[in-house]
């Protein structure tokens, strides 16, 4: 039997490797850089290397708001990586592609084009993300309620979109999913302005406020507290940290000059829960404790930012967007599918995708959630053990699967029937 490449083909995160195996061979960047010091564009495992200095670097995507928009591109950066990284031959393999849902048709042909006439792959099966996240979970736990019901509900916070869509026996509900047009690049983009505004220009770090943004922002359970506590000077700010800017000389990443104090609210914040609490905690800011920021040191200081931006998620009415927030999203899609499904789907909810690795986001969306469900339904809310790999994993054991070649649409099928035809046969 061939090899089984399984590629789940993100906007911002390619996860990339061969079927039947734990882990993909490569999780890089979807997209190519060129720093300001050199005249060469960096692409896939080269922007992981720890000698480039990414500070203000141009970047190409071949995604836009979720969709394929140069293929092209995609196709050098799938070149690099099938020589460079997987070190094998497309024509002598299969590929398990993973595609967004409610991909548009002419999206679709380009990436066949590039599947059976650049790469010459022998066959190709297309799988959505939240069935492989289906398949994956329910093979981890055979006697939990995923398994048993064969139904779930996946909550995917992906770079481009957040879905929440219903699966059903590892078919994806596609006219019960809902979406929301938020994901990581918004909030990393919504991080860019609040720290441009406050302290230093940073609009074109988008590296360096990515990782900002996974390092200190969490997910706020009480937010009217939180604000209180990071109007507070000195030490009663729990929420204060510094993040150091990389100078090109003695370190070219950025870091957290202290991530033990950094990770301070953990403890401290949540102790602060009742109003006499609050109270002591309170200090009136007086205009002289309030902190200058350097424009010379290499540094700024961050407070309500760290959760004012996941904050979109839950509610990015709030900050002027006309949309619903994730666990109205939920209930809608839940409600979407037939009534003998939705207690099962409120107790088996499974979170999906990197931006649900902020600490406290299943504790948080467990009690947006609970108020707009009836009493009589659990809810329970489960995180993968690695949101990003998640996909890809179920991906992997699909193409381990002994029915896997019979599944997919071959090279010889592709240029008799042509694109459209053949696609007619991963429609669930």
């Amino acid at each position: 039997m061939s090899n089984v490449v399984v590629l789940d083909n993100g906007a911002g995160v390619i996860k990339a490797g061969i079927g039947g195996e734990r882990d993909p061979a490569a999780v890089v960047p979807n997209c190519l850089c060129r720093p300001l010091s050199s005249k060469k564009w960096l692409m896939t495992d080269q922007l992981n290397s720890a000698t480039e200095d990414l500070t203000s670097a141009a970047v190409r995507r071949p995604y836009d708001r979720g969709y394929l928009i140069n293929p092209d591109l995609q196709r050098d950066i799938w070149a690099h990586l099938f020589s460079s990284t997987l070190r094998l031959n497309p024509s002598l393999s299969s590929l398990l592609l993973v595609e967004p849902l409610f991909n548009l048709p002419s999206i679709q042909r380009s990436i066949d084009e590039l599947v059976f006439e650049d790469f010459n792959f022998k066959s190709l099966f297309v799988a959505d993300s939240p069935s492989l996240v289906h398949l994956y979970e329910a093979s981890r736990r055979p006697y939990g309620v995923v398994s048993k019901a064969q139904c779930s509900l996946i909550v995917d916070c992906g770079f481009s979109f957040t879905h929440a869509a219903p699966v059903f026996q590892n078919f994806t509900i596609n006219y019960a999913v809902k979406r929301l047009d938020l994901g990581g690049k918004a909030l990393t983009n919504y991080l860019k302005e609040l720290v441009s505004y406050r302290s230093v220009n940073v609009m074109d770090e988008t590296f360096l406020i990515d990782d900002v943004k996974e390092k200190l922002c969490f997910v706020s359970l009480d937010v009217d507290r939180d604000l209180q506590i990071a109007r507070k000077p000195g030490k009663d700010n729990l929420f204060r940290c510094t993040y150091v800017l990389p100078d090109g000389v003695t370190h070219m990443k950025g870091f957290v000059r202290d991530p033990d104090e950094a990770q301070r609210y953990l403890t401290l914040a949540d102790g602060a829960r009742t109003k006499e609490d609050l109270d002591q905690l309170e200090v009136i800011e007086k205009p002289e404790d309030r902190r200058r920021i350097d424009l010379t040191k290499n540094e700024f200081s961050l407070t309500n930012e760290r959760f004012i931006v996941p904050e979109m998620i839950f509610r990015p009415a709030d900050l002027g967007m006309n949309q619903a927030g994730l666990a109205e999203c939920i209930v809608r899609a839940v409600s979407s599918c037939h009534p003998h499904l939705h207690p099962v789907l409120y107790e088996s909810i499974i979170l999906t995708g990197g931006s649900t690795l902020f600490p406290r986001f299943a504790e948080r969306l467990e009690r947006e959630l609970r108020p707009l469900v009836p009493d009589n339904y659990q809810v329970k809310i489960t995180s993968q053990e690695d949101p990003i790999l998640g996909v890809w994993r179920g991906g992997s054991l699909l193409a381990s699967s002994p029915d896997f070649e019979a599944m997919c649409v071959t090279k010889a099928e592709y240029e008799e029937l042509g694109s459209t035809r053949c696609r007619r046969r991963f429609f669930h």
